[in-house]
């Protein structure tokens, strides 16, 4: 197929190119930065320059494409150190959530093109009430934290907007690995070995992981066999909650055990959308992934994943 790949040199988009490239697509890959287009050439990707909330540029871009799919893994998601603001933090990807979609729908409509994949997010959204671990069946946070709203919004309207299009939708877990904050040189890293990364109350938070190359890979595997109008859950086999998680991603830093913070203090410290993230959010099943995508994570558990990308 052809491949348009918008977000091709992020964390995400920079894994995936070679596993598109070597299964035989034709891949368009935007990039905001003159700088990388070479290296999207020598990796075989045919570069446009653009920024993902210029409509325009992209829509042009799309049509001159000519794809058959559409991969949106726009987000500026690099160098978040603090989420005490967190909807400021999150703004700009908020907008390549919202616009920046939007403007590549209308370039698919244009172009004639019905298969979308989207970047959409399982680490926090889902109710924060019932069992531990949701599926793509059970409801979002009908009451979302009001300093996490607009985030919550943005990613609600992706995946209104991707699925009711016929596109495909998916709720990545936590990323690790080359290019993220738990990798060597990771912001997440860092801020755990200078013990600036508590477990918040009862860390009863339950988090859910995936290998940036396990996200690649189901990435790929929806292009080329997902449902249109899907939501998919790529996370890892393991859920687990942050008490047990948080201590054993510092020990494979080689950094001390990680501090504890009561909740109240937590909250007026790093605000109320962290303290909720490390306390009440629930974790997703992969088993619809597994079942319709015939994918499967190479790196089942963050418990060896981590040591692994921390060696790399």
């Amino acid at each position: 197929m052809r491949i348009f790949l918008a977000g091709a040199t992020g964390a995400l988009g920079s894994r995936l190119v070679p596993l598109l490239t070597g299964a035989g697509h034709q891949v368009t890959g935007t990039t905001r930065t003159p700088a990388k287009a070479d290296a999207l050439r020598a990796a075989g990707v045919e570069p446009v320059i653009a920024d993902g909330l210029d409509r325009d540029a992209i829509v042009a871009a799309v049509v001159a494409a000519r794809p058959d799919a559409i991969v949106h893994q726009l987000t500026a998601l690099a160098g978040l150190s603090s989420l005490r603001d967190f909807d400021g933090a999150f703004a700009l990807t908020n907008r390549l959530r919202t616009e920046g979609t939007d403007h590549l729908l209308e370039g698919a409509r244009a172009a004639g093109v019905r298969r979308v994949i989207a970047q959409s997010f399982a680490g926090w959204p889902y109710a924060r009430t019932g069992g531990p671990v949701k599926t793509e069946d059970d409801p979002l946070d009908p009451d979302p934290v009001p300093s996490m709203s607009k985030t919550f919004a943005a990613i609600r309207q992706l995946e209104q907007a991707v699925t009711e299009a016929g596109g495909i939708a998916l709720r990545y877990g936590g990323f690790y690995g080359a290019g993220t904050g738990i990798a060597r040189g990771g912001e997440q890293v860092d801020m755990i070995r200078k013990r600036r990364f508590p477990i918040v109350g009862d860390g009863g938070g339950v988090w859910s992981f995936v290998h940036i190359d396990d996200a690649a890979a189901a990435t790929l595997a929806a292009v080329e066999r997902g449902t249109p109008g899907a939501i998919y859950n790529v996370v890892d086999d393991d859920p687990a909650p942050v008490r047990d998680w948080l201590p054993a991603l510092a020990a494979a830093t080689g950094a001390k055990p990680p501090r504890r913070l009561p909740r109240w203090l937590a909250k007026l410290a790093a605000g109320e959308g962290v303290a909720t993230m490390m306390t009440e959010c629930r974790g997703a099943s992969n088993a619809k992934a597994r079942r319709e995508l015939g994918w499967q994570p190479a790196h089942p558990s963050w418990r060896d994943g981590f040591n692994e990308a921390l060696s790399a």
